[in-house]
């Protein structure tokens, strides 16, 4: 049976005809409340045209998470722009004209497959665990990694088949709000006061996460970056370990973008990280930069098998090679995303490219790396090499030994002063011999 929320008897009179015995009508939040609470397998809630969207909204994200598989569908007077975007961002399934009795029947029967599947979904993963951390790192700005990070989390929830957060830990300067033109209400630095301070030992649990994503679509919310670069400064790393910690039991995925330097933020990010989309381009500093930065990894032993380097604008006329950038990175390419002029249009436009145009190439190889490295069953995640290392420091043991190239006997990264002719050598500095680029030939080696 669905349950009509509608405040006007006319309207609830004119829907209830329309429904029959199939429908349950309530005209109060408390009504609607008792009315969920008596049937727990309820699939469908349907807003009639005389709820406001504010009730609309605060009714979807108190249930977004403790009822996943719950559909939320809005009949309206008249369906105009402003109302529909509300809706959209509060997680409203559909909005419909009230008026248009095909139409509604239609999102209902839609809202209702989707629902069963979720609801199967969630009884087969009972018991199940966790769900994954999947963090996105370039250790150079430009690379594209919250336009990736918006998109594997659009993927990775196929249209509402699994529940998704995307965490912007750029605390300073993010721009995961202003790629889903989303307005903060609440950010990451609100979860500082619900500890008791920056360095209470106090720690935010489930009801305070809920509180503080927001929603952008079905299957997917967002933990945003503060508005302000200076909030960000009390965000501790053992909070950002708690909030990743708690997203975890939460959702099926968490995908989380970082600014592109090892901050204690990205560090803890790492650290409970399954996976690792390390993105470059087809640039020498990008490329030296990833270099860099598997070489870290190795550093702090974090799994080789779960990190998926992706090169994207791959297909741009730089002129390098293939060759040229597997001699550099010295690693295996995951995937390639190809250049295109659609995506800076989508960013601008604040619709992630796979909700603008699923079909577009780069949204395929965006879905293809989303559904067979990261969904796929046979991905599991990694350990989380960070945390060892820690503790062992702590311990007094000696740091682990850096595996990859320009790492010294001591697990620092080496960094050598050649001769001019040496490969590698700078005129007036260090040399990246590990890179194979000269930067006095401005050549791949």
């Amino acid at each position: 049976m669905t349950i009509l929320y509608e405040p006007e008897r006319r309207n609830a009179q004119q829907l209830g005809m329309l429904f029959g015995s199939d429908l349950h009508t309530v005209a109060t939040a408390q009504e609607l409340a008792a009315a969920l609470g008596r049937r727990p397998d309820e699939l469908l809630v349907l807003f009639g045209p005389g709820a406001e969207i504010t009730e609309v909204a605060a009714f979807v994200a108190e249930q977004r998470v403790a009822r996943p598989a719950l559909g939320v569908l809005l009949l309206c007077a008249s369906v105009d722009v402003t109302v529909l975007g509300e809706a959209m961002r509060a997680g409203v399934r559909e909005v419909v004209d009230a008026a248009d009795i095909g139409a509604v029947r239609t999102a209902c029967a839609r809202s209702l497959a989707l629902s069963q599947q979720l609801a199967g979904a969630s009884a087969a993963s009972t018991g199940s665990a966790d769900g994954r951390v999947v963090t996105v790192f370039a250790a150079k700005g430009g690379c594209g990694k919250t336009t990736m990070a918006v998109n594997l989390a659009v993927a990775l929830a196929d249209g509402g088949r699994r529940r998704v957060c995307v965490v912007d830990l750029d605390l300073a300067f993010g721009d995961v709000a202003i790629m889903l033109q989303l307005a903060p209400q609440r950010t990451v630095a609100d979860a500082i006061p619900m500890t008791g301070g920056a360095h209470s030992a106090g720690r935010v649990d489930e009801t305070a996460l809920r509180s503080l994503v927001t929603p952008y679509c079905p299957g997917v919310d967002a933990l945003l970056a503060p508005t302000r670069p200076t909030d960000g400064d009390h965000v501790t790393r053992g909070l950002v370990s708690d909030l990743l910690a708690i997203a975890r039991r939460l959702y099926d995925f968490v995908v989380v973008d970082t600014p592109p330097q090892f901050t204690d933020h990205v560090l803890a990010a790492l650290d409970a990280s399954d996976q690792y989309v390390l993105l470059a381009t087809p640039d020498l500093p990008a490329l030296k930069n990833l270099r860099i930065t598997l070489d870290m990894f190795n550093l702090l032993d974090y799994p080789a098998a779960q990190r998926l380097v992706v090169l994207n604008r791959a297909d741009a006329k730089v002129g390098l090679t293939g060759a040229d950038i597997d001699r550099v990175i010295s690693a295996p390419i995951t995937a390639h995303i190809p250049s295109s002029r659609d995506v800076p249009v989508s960013i601008n436009r604040g619709v992630p490219l796979l909700v603008d145009s699923p079909n577009h190439p780069a949204s395929k190889a965006i879905r293809s790396l989303a559904n067979s490295r990261i969904a796929s069953p046979q991905q599991q995640g990694g350990g989380r090499g960070l945390r060892g290392l820690f503790s062992r420091r702590k311990g007094g043991a000696s740091a682990p030994q850096a595996s990859g190239p320009g790492a010294s006997a001591s697990g620092a990264p080496q960094t050598a002063e050649p001769s001019p002719e040496q490969p590698g050598a700078l005129p007036h500095g260090p040399a990246y011999p590990h890179t194979g680029v000269s930067r006095q030939r401005g050549e791949i080696r």
